[in-house]
């Protein structure tokens, strides 16, 4: 199992977690997506054939930025 933390630029409610929860967890692999709204970071739990570059990938389409 690997972990990941993201800096994410512009989540300001919980609309935007429930966003990046959808987005992210459809990645094939992604077990886990936890996002801390205050420290702007999401936490994923995640095995092959999920990768860093897709989660990021996600997180971009679901219409936000990697700090």
């Amino acid at each position: 199992m690997q972990k990941e933390v993201i800096i994410v630029k512009g989540m300001t409610c919980e609309h935007c977690i429930q966003k990046i929860k959808k987005f992210v967890g459809e990645v094939d692999g992604v077990s886990q997506v936890d996002v801390d709204l205050s420290a702007q970071k999401v936490f994923v739990d995640f095995n092959p054939p999920a990768h860093l570059e897709q989660l990021k990938e996600a997180i971009y389409d679901a219409g936000f930025e990697i700090a």
